[in-house]
């Protein structure tokens, strides 16, 4: 199976100007995506508030670059209505030329809901907010008129124009939930993201999520399957890195001699990883970033 590589570059402590230096040089380096998250505060339980905002960053990314797809992993589901959030996306498609690649979740971090007031509710009703506003957002991308009646969300002739460059943006759902969120994968997203697992925890999902296509009449290979993994050659660089939630990440870190490495996303890939995706946060490890992309990155081309 053929691997393509990215870069998720995180939002807490850092600025535009670094960011868009980061960007051009992962570009540069011949990695084909580049994503950002959606969080107000730093997405390590420090709750420090020194964090970008999502939408604004995803722009200054797609305006930074000229080939990669610009993703996000992901944007929560309860941050923005889905009619505000697709109008967004429509016109960010138009910025990137048809580059943009549309992560959603259910939003699992409760400070930020609570700190911005904003209904956090049961795992449960974040779900259900998720599957329904993937449809509201699909349905105004691509059709000319859009109307939905759930328990979370309503449209009423409601128009998205113009529509994106893509006649399908691709949306992707982010989770690992195996009752739930596997299943609104299987029914509704082009692509799967799942964070910081081993390559053996990796592929028992995935066959999971086999299984939910098979119960919905969906082929499995319709849907895009792609792992987050962090990027430590040394416990050094893990630690500057993810600091308190460093052992939290620590399956899905990519640590060791370049060999060692290279056996790891080789696993991934093995498992049926179509996209592996360097998760890095300030301070970002360029250094690391050369020698992956002088290292490993070979062994897969």
């Amino acid at each position: 199976m053929t691997v393509r590589f990215g870069v998720h570059t995180g939002l807490q402590r850092t600025s535009i100007a670094e960011l868009q230096g980061l960007w051009s040089r992962i570009e540069e380096l011949g990695f084909d995506w580049i994503s950002i998250w959606d969080h107000f505060y730093a997405a390590d339980g420090t709750g420090d508030p020194d964090n970008l905002e999502a939408i604004v960053t995803h722009a200054a990314l797609a305006a930074s670059t000229s080939r990669v797809r610009c993703g996000s992993l992901v944007y929560s589901a309860g941050y923005r209505h889905p009619a505000v959030l697709a109008k967004a996306m429509a016109t960010l498609d138009q910025l990137a030329d048809g580059r943009v690649t549309l992560g959603l979740g259910g939003g699992w971090l409760a400070q930020e809901y609570r700190d911005y007031g904003i209904p956090f509710g049961t795992a449960g009703e974040r779900l259900a907010l998720l599957r329904e506003s993937i449809q509201c957002i699909r349905g105004l991308l691509t059709q000319d008129v859009t109307d939905f009646a759930g328990e979370h969300v309503t449209l009423t002739g409601a128009r998205c124009e113009p529509k994106p460059v893509q006649a399908r943006l691709p949306i992707w759902v982010g989770g690992g939930g195996e009752r739930v969120t596997l299943r609104i994968v299987a029914e509704h997203a082009d692509g799967w993201n799942i964070p910081f697992v081993s390559p053996e925890e990796w592929a028992r999902k995935s066959a999971v999520l086999d299984e939910h296509c098979a119960a919905v009449g969906r082929d499995p290979g319709d849907v895009t399957r792609s792992v987050n993994v962090g990027m430590a050659f040394t416990e050094e660089e893990l630690a500057a890195q993810f600091g308190a939630i460093a052992e939290f990440v620590r399956p899905g870190v990519l640590t060791g001699s370049t060999q060692e490495v290279i056996d790891r996303v080789g696993a991934y890939v093995e498992a049926g990883a179509e996209w592996v995706i360097l998760a890095m946060r300030s301070p970002f490890d360029r250094d690391g970033l050369e020698r992956f992309a002088a290292e490993v990155l070979p062994a897969f081309s």
